[in-house]
Parts: structure tokens; C-alpha cells; sequence
């Protein structure tokens, strides 16, 4: 037993490394890693249940990691005069579907955007769509609340920021500690959300 996973090691650490300049593997390639994935398992990819499994993951691949695809500055890109309005802007709720990149495992809650408009406003959908196209990468939720929050406040250029993030990790909920509801919570406060009175207000504001 100690010998086979002493050759299990040894072989890991002789695998190549993929170069980060490596071109991006064909579909085919993919649907091949996904059938050894089921070997691995202890199943057999011929299966009549499994054998259409492989291109199956790889398209809904294609969706929970489509962020990869998109350009979230470009996303803000267009923006309006705020038409005299200089209070705070609040989107709740926006669903958080994401990856773990730990475990690969699936994290989901909702985010609070909020900002205080300088001379230009955005459409609210853009906010959604901002953290969506963060979400649909592999991350880590602290990495996620301070990309969205970021690029905000780099973009925009409004008077402050604040991202706040709540939600579940099935990394921690379906293995390890298997423990079912815990939740996270992350925030940034940018700008003037750093300070009184706007941090008091915006924290206020999402009850937290």
C-alpha cells in the first residue's frame, strides 16, 4: 500500500508542468480529460448513462466559466450623466454563482454593489453583469468581492465603492468538515465608503 502511493507521488512529481503560454486545449482534448476524470472514479465512460457525459460537462464548462470570455471594464463602458443625482446607488441581491479553485467545487449567494456617483452613472444591469462575469471563473471569494469592487471604482470613477459578498462554499459543506449552512461574508469599501459618514451609511444600508 505504502509502495503503491510512494509510486503515485513519484509519478505526480515527474509530470510535466503545463506552460502558462500553453495553447488552449481542443474540445476533444477536454471530453478526453473528463472520461479519465470517470475512470478515476471507479466507472466506466462506455456506460450507456455515461457516454455522452464527457461533451455534456464540457458544454456546461463552457457556461460556469464563460467570464474567462468576457471583458468586464468593457462592460461599464457606457455610462450616463447622473442628472444631479449624487447619492448612493445600491444593486442587492445580485445572484453569485462561482467556482471554488481550491476543490473545484460550487460556491452561490448573492452580492450588494453600491457607489457614489461622480459624473457619470451606469445602467444597473452592467453592475449584474460586472460581478456575473467575475463569478464565472475559478476563484476564491475574497479575490472576487475585491475584483468586482476594483474595477468599479477604476472604471466609473465614482466618489466610493463597497462590494459586499454572503455566501456558501460546497468545499466546506460537502466534504471535509461537512458542515451544511455556513455562510461567508466578504466586503471592500473604497473611496469614500472608507470613511464617516458614508462608511456608517453604506454598512447601514446593507444591514450588516
Amino acid at each position: 500500500m505504502l509502495d503503491a502511493h510512494l509510486h503515485s507521488v513519484e509519478t505526480a512529481a515527474t509530470l510535466p508542468t503545463p506552460s502558462i503560454d500553453a495553447p488552449r486545449p481542443t474540445r476533444q482534448e477536454a471530453e478526453a480529460a473528463v472520461r479519465t476524470l470517470i475512470r478515476w472514479a471507479g466507472d466506466r465512460p462506455a456506460r450507456e448513462g455515461l457516454l455522452d457525459t464527457p461533451a455534456r460537462v464540457v458544454r456546461a464548462y463552457e457556461e460556469w466559466f464563460g467570464g474567462y470570455a468576457l471583458d468586464p471594464e468593457a462592460l461599464l463602458g457606457r455610462t450616463f450623466e447622473p442628472a444631479g443625482y449624487d447619492d448612493l446607488v445600491l444593486l442587492r441581491d445580485i445572484p453569485v454563482r462561482s467556482v471554488c479553485e481550491h476543490h473545484m467545487a460550487a460556491i452561490h449567494g448573492v452580492a450588494h454593489v453600491a457607489y457614489l456617483p461622480g459624473e457619470r452613472v451606469v445602467g444597473i444591469s452592467k453592475l449584474a453583469r460586472l460581478v456575473d462575469a467575475y463569478a464565472r471563473r475559478l476563484q476564491i471569494q475574497e479575490r472576487l468581492t475585491s475584483e468586482i469592487a476594483d474595477t468599479l471604482q477604476r472604471v466609473l470613477q465614482p466618489r466610493g465603492a463597497a462590494v459586499v459578498i454572503k455566501a456558501s462554499h460546497d468545499c466546506i459543506a460537502s466534504r471535509g468538515v461537512d458542515m451544511q449552512g455556513v455562510t461567508m461574508v466578504t466586503r471592500r469599501l473604497l473611496g469614500q465608503f472608507e470613511h464617516e459618514p458614508y462608511r456608517r451609511d453604506i454598512l447601514a444600508a446593507l444591514e450588516l
